[in-house]
């Protein structure tokens, strides 16, 4: 059932650290079913200190976990801000108390305290100093904590010459940036809204392109007789949501990529951000940009969204629309084909897909590629990233699951112009979890959200049992010669 030794693994390997950590908000008590708030409480303690003992604790605690995170007192000051509605009114806190308020209602989190899995890998947007024959890449990964949180992180790694891989460095504090509001398409708002008279008149009331502000404006502006009809308070709470879901995050452009976190921000991606799939993309004038889509999961529902970023540094995240985005997996064709923007999916769970994007932004009911055929791939397959441009056509490098939920990496080659036609696919597994790869966190599973052509060689990033990240190199021609046509 596998192809031979096509695929060498190399040494370099990425385990979950648990020294990558990031400040997040503590509220004494909300994992707790509690007839009173402790949080009132807790404060009180804080303020009944004496200034003497005030000043010693929260120096000691600067002493003690400044080093860990950027700008530990500006976190501080706002967590304080976050629950000081509990201080009574008209107290005025000194600064030092503000601090020792913010200090015990903050907590660290090991990002990668569960598992570290699911690359993605891009060339590096920085690729100065780097000797011919080598490349410089951009890596992705799904990063999961308690509660089996994920966050989207990233590393870097060099390529080349021939197999090399030196894998970058991951120390130092982590930073999740700083959130912006972002304007908003009114045509994109309406797709999404409920169809009655209280979304018709807000949305009328917009302008084509707006902001957060310009929506609770617009709200305001509502006839008192809308917002009394029974739907009109979920009507607008579905808005808002809709509305936030559209953000954008930005760091400093000298914070090394490898502190960059991006962290779950919005309702709909509560309980995670999963699986980016990261690829390097030319839109129709050839100007380079990067995009991801990832699983934004809020603990009931999951749904496709799009991040998109010109550096690496400031990341706009939006929802993705139509009927081919209502499941994981999408994955982006690098380029336009045909004049089109094209996708792969998994919109019914199951089968490989291909969808176009429409001119009102809504992916269009997908058109299948590939179904569960074969033995190892029986209860579902998908794609593992964006589908590579090749001499020979793209390249889509797939996942297939089998008995005992074991998964495995297949291939299949589209048609370069046609990207609807399967013109090859390899008839046996490319890679599959080998020896210690079969334990971990999610044991008997090997996944990759996303490789590159470089070299004449697919590098291709992989998790393995969602314990460790590892790397293969795959010559591309002999990858190609041990395809067949689909039967």
């Amino acid at each position: 059932m596998t192809s031979g030794d096509l695929a060498t693994r190399l040494e370099p390997t990425i385990a979950p650290d648990p020294h990558r950590m990031i400040i997040k908000l503590f509220v004494p008590g909300e994992d707790a079913a509690l007839s009173h708030s402790r949080s009132t409480a807790v404060i009180e303690r804080i303020t009944a200190l004496d200034g003497d003992t005030a000043t010693y604790v929260l120096q000691d605690t600067l002493r003690r976990f400044g080093g860990r995170h950027h700008d530990l007192e500006a976190a501080f000051a706002h967590h304080h801000d976050l629950v000081r509605h509990r201080i009574q009114q008209g107290v005025e806190l000194s600064l030092t108390t503000r601090l020792l308020v913010g200090a015990y209602f903050s907590h660290e989190y090991a990002v990668e305290g569960a598992a570290v899995c699911n690359p993605s890998m891009v060339p590096h947007p920085d690729q100065n100093g780097v000797d011919p024959g080598k490349l410089r890449v951009a890596i992705s990964l799904r990063q999961i904590g308690e509660g089996h949180l994920s966050s989207i992180g990233f590393t870097t790694a060099l390529l080349g010459p021939g197999s090399d891989l030196v894998l970058g460095d991951r120390t130092g504090p982590l930073s999740t940036g700083r959130r912006h509001s972002v304007h908003h398409r009114r045509d994109l708002l309406a797709a999404d809204a409920w169809d009655n008279e209280v979304s018709a008149a807000l949305l009328r009331s917009l302008p084509e392109c707006f902001d957060d502000d310009d929506f609770e404006q617009a709200i305001a502006r509502l006839p008192g007789e809308l917002l009394t009809r029974d739907t009109a308070q979920r009507t607008l709470e579905e808005l808002r949501r809709a509305i936030r879901s559209e953000y954008a995050v930005s760091f400093p452009a000298d914070l090394p990529l490898h502190q960059r976190v991006l962290w779950p921000s919005t309702a709909a991606e509560r309980n995670g951000m999963e699986d980016a799939r990261l690829v390097r993309v030319l839109d129709e004038d050839g100007k380079a940009s990067y995009q991801a889509t990832y699983t934004a999961y809020d603990g009931q529902h999951i749904r496709s969204h799009l991040i998109s970023s010109d550096d690496l540094s400031r990341f706009a995240i939006t929802p993705m629309r139509g009927p081919a985005s209502a499941n994981k997996g999408m994955a982006l064709f690098p380029r336009p084909v045909g004049g089109r923007r094209l996708a792969l999916c998994r919109s019914d769970g199951e089968t490989i897909a291909l969808t176009a994007l429409d001119g009102t932004n809504t992916w269009q009911p997908p058109v299948p590629l590939h179904i569960p055929r074969r033995a190892w791939e029986l209860i579902q397959v998908g794609n593992c990233g964006s589908p590579i441009e090749t001499r020979y056509g793209w390249l889509v490098l797939t996942h297939g699951v089998g008995p005992m939920r074991d998964y495995a990496i297949g291939a299949l080659l589209l048609d370069s112009h046609h990207p609807e036609s399967v013109i090859a696919e390899l008839p046996g597994t490319l890679l599959t979890a080998d020896g210690i790869e079969r334990e971990g966190y999610v044991p008997n599973v090997v996944y990759s959200c996303g490789g590159l052509l470089h070299a004449d060689a697919i590098w291709l990033p992989y998790g393995a049992s969602d314990a460790r990240v590892g790397f293969a190199h795959i010559p591309l021609d002999a990858l190609i010669e041990a395809m067949r046509p689909p039967s």
